[in-house]
């Protein structure tokens, strides 16, 4: 007798993945139905990245938000959306290079997105957070291997994929393709034409930033050479 098929679960995302979400769902919620206006106000002082603090006096702030501004949302649906899209791009970074360095590449990509943010707004009094600049650096990263020469993106096992040179990436169709329309859409965003960008701030910059980190720093994460075989614990 054959044995039955094994069923995938539907959902198989890696455990960092579900807990950075659930982080990021608790903070939301507590913003949305437990804290009061005036503490929920002094948290974003606190956690949001904001360039003009950084012209003022120095706090635990200055060295903690650009961090902690990547686990804030504005909103509920600003959190799906990019749980939505950290769900499809992290998924398979996080499979690839474990979780302490997910953890590490996170905050390291968060800081890059904040300074490219930062060094475009000098001493402004902008609030930002989200975890989009974090996700466009996922992206960027992971285009640099779950692209096959045949096209597509996070077939099975993509994560096991040998690791792009910056050239080969750029001559891979899918890929550069991918690179075209990611930047187009960003740079829309910066003209406010985007779709969405009517009704809230998009930082664009930070994406810019973050893609720019996962794209030409990712190399220092992976644990894999560029053939493919696996090189650190």
């Amino acid at each position: 007798m054959s044995e039955p098929p094994v069923r995938e679960p539907v959902f198989n995302l890696p455990g960092i993945i579900v807990l950075v979400i659930a982080v990021m769902a608790g903070i939301e919620a507590l913003r949305s139905y437990v804290i009061s206006h005036q503490v929920d106000t002094w948290l974003l002082l606190q956690a949001a990245f904001i360039p003009a603090r950084y012209n003022g006096p120095v706090d635990g702030s200055w060295l903690w938000s650009p961090v902690t501004y990547s686990l804030l949302h504005g909103g509920w649906m600003h959190l799906i959306l990019n749980s939505v899209w950290l769900a499809a791009f992290g998924a398979v970074v996080a499979r690839r290079i474990g979780t302490l360095r997910f953890i590490l590449f996170w905050i390291a990509s968060s800081m890059a997105s904040a300074l490219f943010f930062g060094l475009l707004h000098v001493g402004e009094v902008i609030v930002m957070v989200g975890a989009s600049g974090v996700i466009s650096a996922l992206m960027a990263a992971a285009i640099r291997f779950a692209f096959s020469q045949r096209g597509g993106f996070i077939s099975k096992n993509s994560h096991l994929n040998p690791r792009l040179t910056l050239g080969q990436t750029l001559a891979n169709r899918s890929a550069f393709t991918f690179l075209i329309i990611w930047f187009g859409i960003n740079l829309l965003a910066g003209f406010g034409v985007a779709p969405g960008a009517g009704e809230v701030a998009i930082a664009w910059e930070a994406h810019v930033g973050g893609f720019l980190f996962g794209f030409f720093c990712f190399d220092y994460f992976d644990p894999y050479r560029e053939d493919g075989a696996r090189v650190r614990g």
